[in-house]
């Protein structure tokens, strides 16, 4: 079984191979540092452990399965302080060659579709997940506390 870790963590990689092999690439990383989620993330603090193994869907068809796990503060939109969002999620992804198939897979499956007839960004992948994981308005649960300084 393939398996690389942190010090691979941007090394791009052939989810075909990780598919066959049934392989897995493993990292950690503060949300704050991916570019796409930096201007929501709030303060530092935040930690997500991530996974990328090689699998194939029912039908034996490869794919890949992304799995995060974590927290990640962020700014609740009721009283503007810190709201640490708890992150836990597993997501099988088919994987296309090209477009026609991407189409093709796309409508004959639940699954989500990735194109991977090009080496993939482990990362990339990863602030993927978390993107379509974490609330749009995050908020806490129930009261908010008393933001200091702030006038009642």
């Amino acid at each position: 079984m393939q398996r690389r870790s942190h010090a691979a963590a941007r090394e791009s990689f052939d989810a075909y191979r990780l598919a066959a092999s049934r392989g897995e690439l493993t990292g950690e990383l503060d949300p704050a540092a991916l570019p796409r989620l930096a201007d929501r993330v709030t303060g530092e603090g935040g930690q997500v452990r991530w996974s990328i193994r090689g699998d194939a869907d029912a039908e034996g068809r490869p794919a890949i399965v992304v799995a995060i796990e974590g927290a990640v503060p962020l700014t609740c939109q009721r009283c503007l302080g810190v709201v640490v969002e708890p992150v836990a999620q597993s997501t099988l992804l088919l994987l296309a060659r090209d477009e026609a198939e991407l189409v093709r897979l796309d409508e004959a499956s639940e699954h989500e579709v990735v194109p991977a007839g090009a080496p993939l960004d482990p990362v990339a992948l990863v602030e993927d997940e978390l993107l379509l994981t974490l609330p749009f308005a995050p908020r806490h649960e129930g009261e908010c506390a008393p933001v200091a300084g702030a006038s009642a």
